[in-house]
């Protein structure tokens, strides 16, 4: 995978629209870190591609929470515990 800076971005797009469909993939970078990933679609590719990513940030969203329910410990909740939660969070919402 080749990582191409927002200068070269910038400076030269010619080169990297042309590089890009050999690349397949291209991640921009800004100060070294990555901030964007280009990858070449078409007409015909466009909404597959993008339903493909929204399934995956869904993927990595839900990863997230896991994790953060791991590290609060909310993972060990029982069912009835879950329901006193939501039961609560309700009632304080509708004051």
């Amino acid at each position: 995978m080749k990582f191409i800076s927002v200068r070269d971005l910038r400076t030269s797009p010619r080169q990297v629209w042309k590089s890009l469909s050999d690349e397949k993939e291209m991640v921009v970078t800004n100060n070294g870190r990555p901030i964007a990933l280009l990858t070449p679609i078409s007409d015909e590719t466009l909404e597959d591609t993008v339903r493909a990513l929204r399934r995956v940030r869904a993927i990595n969203a839900v990863q997230a929470m896991q994790l953060a329910s791991i590290r609060k410990g909310t993972n060990k909740l029982t069912v009835e515990e879950i329901e006193a939660e939501i039961i609560e969070t309700r009632k304080s919402r509708q004051r």
